[in-house]
């Protein structure tokens, strides 16, 4: 038995009201959970053939509706990372840098905004790439591919390098201006 309570262990996303969600790492109790592996083995098991189905049904589609497949997963991957985050994109704007980016026609390409083109950067970098080593300088490549100028928000930031003492014990900031929560 772990640490996660079993009535949440094969939740990681409990709704919150509203369109929003509750992550499993705002929990009060995060890190520490109780699970119950006998559940977990089943649900994963589920999901495992769930996959395997998904898998046979999509080596018998056309090239074109894999295709889609692929740019409507990977889209819904950046705007639900994003969203745990806390920072809402544009789905037109998400879906347009994925179509550009993999050489998909899907007709009139949306502008997309710096701050989209960079995670989008990462996540296809993280997914395609996904057996690659994570070195120092693809950590780096991604955090300077998210925080471009330097900044985040109006506050400068080292990017591309690991915190030094300077910078003060590591905090995580999360919530609108003027509401925000500070983890330690």
């Amino acid at each position: 038995m772990g640490l996660i309570p079993a009535e949440h262990a094969a939740i990681s996303v409990v709704s919150r009201g509203a369109g929003l969600a509750t992550y499993i790492h705002e929990r009060k109790d995060w890190p520490q959970f109780r699970w119950d592996e006998a559940r977990i083995t089943r649900l994963l098991g589920e999901v495992r053939r769930r996959q395997g189905r998904f898998i046979g049904r999509m080596e018998a589609l056309g090239f074109d509706l894999r295709t889609e497949a692929v740019l409507a997963t990977l889209t819904q991957d950046v705007l639900k990372s994003s969203e745990m985050e806390g920072e809402i994109l544009d789905k037109e704007q998400v879906r347009s840098s994925i179509a550009r980016r993999l050489g998909i026609d899907i007709g009139a390409l949306a502008a997309t905004a710096r701050n989209v083109e960079g995670v989008v950067e990462l996540m296809l970098d993280a997914t395609q790439n996904f057996a690659k080593p994570l070195t120092d300088d693809r950590i780096f490549a991604w955090h300077a591919a998210l925080f471009p100028t330097g900044r985040s928000g109006m506050t400068r930031i080292v990017v591309g390098a690991w915190r030094d003492e300077r910078a003060g014990a590591m905090q995580v900031i999360s919530g609108p201006i003027g509401r925000e929560r500070i983890s330690l």
